[in-house]
């Protein structure tokens, strides 16, 4: 069962890739046990570290970002390297917003911590709904706890030099790269997995691996037709192929074909029921209205769950789930339930630092985030940290606020320059914190491309803050109309119905929004009672 992208995002923050061999169907469907995929299925979920390309029959492969002998290791700063780039990022973005060509090319290296394959829905991130997941690991997240992944990397490295033919081989390091850039935060590896994918179709071309690892591929880059197409030739090879039929799920989610998506999930849950599937299966549920599935679902996922980073992850996505309906309790539970299987899980730490928020522990909140974005400063943290500081309203916060939005706006431009599509988290943090023009353009431009109830929410909310009020109205009735349980939609809905004098529309949306999760945002949820006062007064 089932981002969240996403999508992208993003990062909620990835589908995990293992899976318990016993797991029943997420429909509770006895199922023969499906043909496994073929070789290097094992090393392909083992392997993910930023090494350098490998040279092959003599001629070398693509450079390592770092440069040097094929084969080296491209250094990656832990710990505290991470802070100083993060902290040499903040010293570059005080500046303000006038980025120059040069300076952009300064802190790129910088900033490419906070970079994500699948560039995290910055929407879904900042509502508290499930990512979207076409941002989907390519490698079990259990092995990125377990610390397999370097030695992974390194042996399958030593493996090609020797067996430079071995088609499955190639398309596990495309894979590894994919999943590089989206945990490290490394864009640079999109070449490189696909110069490897290239490779192993070069040698075999009907290989599923490598189709599927293009799926993987498109996806990071927001080609979700481009996800669609590999994932269906993936699957004319190996029906059976788990990370094509998640990968199709994830691709038909972010087109905004959900009816379809559904079915692809019924059919993924009847070939390969486990971990993987059930949360796209539960996220597919949760954006058509039925939480009650999504849950159970979840909550059968996270009992088929063994490895520390698919209990992170389930838990992750429960704690999520719960949040957008309000149940800040229930969502601390699962965030401490993922946080014990992985003290480090970021989405987690976010996570709990919201339902902090919502739950009346402001302070805590802040020195959550705070820590968060040290590590990842990515938009949906930076904004929410911003409009904490600015609902706290000590001495000192608004600057801190500015500064949250001055990195989402470095963030953005850093994105474009390495090749990840932000248009929708640009639309979403510049409208109501940033140049409310280029929100209103991002906001279009990624609703000619994909058509989702998040491009149709922040296409309304984009038209409204540019005073399109009337033009606003149709989109953000799509963005509830498939029952989506979400409180920023239906806020969003009800202030542009205010606007366009649907009062007793709006009465409704902003209540329900209030009802649904009365902490959904600082500012929103304040914003969303100072309107509905003014509604009922004007009675």
């Amino acid at each position: 069962m089932s981002p969240r992208t996403n999508d992208g995002e993003p990062e909620r923050e990835r589908p995990p890739a293992g899976q318990n061999p016993e797991a029943a169907s997420a429909t509770s469907r006895e199922t023969s046990a499906p043909p496994a995929d073929e070789t290097s299925e094992t090393a392909t979920e083992a392997a993910a570290d930023p090494a350098a390309e490998i040279a092959s029959d003599g001629e070398p492969g693509a450079e390592s970002s770092a440069g040097g002998e094929p084969g080296a290791e491209a250094p990656v700063a832990e710990g505290d390297g991470v802070d100083v780039r993060v902290a040499a990022v903040r010293r570059v973005a005080a500046a303000g917003r006038r980025w120059r060509s040069v300076q952009l090319g300064a802190c790129a290296a910088m900033l490419a911590v906070a970079m994500t394959a699948g560039a995290i829905a910055f929407g879904a991130a900042r509502d508290g709904g499930s990512v979207p997941v076409a941002a989907a690991a390519a490698v079990s997240p259990g092995l990125l706890a377990d610390g397999d992944l370097d030695a992974g990397i390194t042996s399958l490295q030593a493996h090609l030099r020797t067996q430079p033919k071995d088609f499955g081989g190639w398309a596990t390091l495309g894979l590894a790269y994919v999943e590089q850039a989206r945990t490290k935060g490394d864009p640079s590896r999109y070449p490189q997995a696909e110069q490897a994918l290239k490779r192993s179709l070069e040698l075999r071309a009907d290989n599923d691996q490598a189709l599927a690892g293009r799926a993987a591929l498109a996806a990071a880059r927001h080609d979700f037709p481009g996800a669609l197409k590999y994932a269906d030739q993936a699957l004319e090879q190996n029906p059976y192929s788990e990370r094509a039929l998640c990968s199709r799920v994830d691709a038909l989610v972010e087109l905004g074909r959900y009816a379809d998506a559904e079915k692809a999930a019924v059919t993924a849950d009847e070939r390969r029921p486990g971990v993987p599937v059930f949360t796209r299966y539960a996220y597919v549920h949760e954006l058509r209205g039925d939480v009650a599935t999504a849950r159970r679902v979840l909550e059968r996922a996270l009992a088929a769950s063994s490895s520390p980073g698919d209990i992170a992850y389930v838990a992750t996505q429960l704690g999520q789930l719960v949040w957008n309906q309000g149940d800040y309790t229930g969502a601390l539970t699962y965030y401490a339930r993922a946080l014990a299987a992985d003290e480090n899980y970021l989405p987690a730490l976010e996570g709990r630092a919201r339902a902090q928020a919502a739950n009346g522990r402001p302070g805590e909140a802040i020195t959550g985030l705070e820590h968060v974005v040290a590590r990842f400063p990515l938009p949906g943290p930076l904004v929410e940290l911003g409009e904490l500081y600015e609902a706290r309203g000590e001495q000192g916060d608004a600057a801190k606020a500015e500064d949250q939005y001055t990195l989402v706006d470095a963030w953005t431009a850093l994105a474009r320059a390495n090749g990840v599509n932000a248009d929708l988290d640009t639309a979403l943090a510049a409208a109501d914190h940033g140049d409310k023009a280029a929100a209103l353009r991002a906001a279009r431009a990624e609703w000619d491309r994909r058509r989702t109830v998040h491009t149709a929410d922040a296409l309304a909310w984009a038209l409204h803050v540019n005073g399109k009020d009337a033009e606003a109205l149709p989109y953000a009735r799509q963005a509830t109309a498939t029952g989506y349980r979400n409180a920023t939609f239906l806020y969003h809905r009800g202030v542009i119905e205010r606007a366009t004098g649907h009062a007793e529309d709006a009465r409704t949306h902003l209540s329900a929004a209030l009802k649904l999760n009365p902490g959904f945002s600082s500012e929103g949820a304040r914003e969303a009672r100072s309107a509905l006062k003014t509604l009922e007064a004007d009675k």
